[in-house]
């Protein structure tokens, strides 16, 4: 218990643009999470890729790795503290919306194996200019499906 005293204290003492990033943040992981449970994927990426319209236009190259930082600190912690929504995929998810609402272009990558027991296990992770932001574990166990540059399916094609 004393443990969530602190996260709360470490919150409240946050810049109030942090703290209304993390809150967006955690309601898009939850409202995406949602979204997996109860709809097929196309349809969530439709929405999605609705709610990442930007709203600015892109600007420079340093404001563009600022915004871009700020996005995936944010999802990276409220996804270790929320690890039940904080999954590869929503987290992904998440600062794929996030970076295409700020003007900027990331891609979405599925990567796929099986484990020791021969189950099939899938693993998302975000990439911009062939940098990997998010889900960074163990990439060179999975096979990368094409990348999704674009949330709506009928607006982008996959990319390799």
């Amino acid at each position: 218990m004393r443990h969530n005293h602190r996260i709360v204290f470490r919150f409240l003492n946050l810049p109030h643009a942090k703290q209304m990033l993390l809150i967006q943040v955690l309601a898009l992981l939850g409202a995406i999470r949602l979204g997996v449970w109860l709809v097929p994927f196309g349809t969530l990426r439709r929405v999605l890729g609705r709610i990442a319209r930007p709203r600015s236009l892109n600007s420079s190259a340093e404001e563009e790795a600022t915004a871009i930082a700020r996005v995936v600190q944010a999802v990276d912690t409220a996804g270790r503290h929320c690890p039940a929504i904080g999954t590869c995929l929503t987290q992904a998810l998440a600062a794929h919306v996030l970076i295409g609402r700020a003007g900027y272009q990331s891609d979405l990558r599925i990567g796929v194996t099986r484990d020791d027991r021969g189950k099939f296990v899938a693993h998302a992770w975000l990439e911009n200019k062939g940098k990997v932001l998010i889900g960074d574990t163990g990439l060179s166990n999975y096979a990368p499906m094409p990348a999704l540059n674009g949330l709506d399916p009928r607006m982008s094609k996959p990319r390799n």
